[in-house]
């Protein structure tokens, strides 16, 4: 399973996509992004990006919100992933290959094991 969280680097928010068995380390973020002020969204800052989905099962489907996507390149390896569909009830598999053509996320190393 894959979750998708909402960083702000200045005033932009964007999608982080990393394997739910990491944690973004927001050292190695700054990096990949080549900016400084790199930090977690509050939930009232996203939540409104997101009218259609239950508080924190957003989907990584940027390219729908208009949202740039980043992706752990751990994800890379994966043949197939799966996501929150917008609830915590439903989800979606798909094969990573299809999520990269679809999505077109840039793809760093931004995450660290828990």
């Amino acid at each position: 399973m894959v979750k998708t969280v909402v960083v702000k680097a200045g005033q932009q928010s964007l999608l982080a996509v990393l394997p739910s068995t990491h944690r973004v380390d927001f050292e190695l973020l700054s990096k990949a992004l080549q900016f400084e002020d790199v930090r977690l969204a509050s939930e009232p800052e996203f939540q409104s990006l997101f009218p259609e989905c239950e508080p924190g099962a957003m989907p990584p489907l940027g390219n729908l919100y208009g949202l740039p996507v980043l992706c752990e390149e751990n994800l890379t390896q994966d043949e197939v992933i799966h996501f929150n569909a917008g609830t915590h009830t439903d989800a979606v598999r798909m094969r990573f290959e299809d999520f990269r053509r679809l999505v077109k996320p840039r793809v760093a190393r931004f995450a660290t094991h828990l």
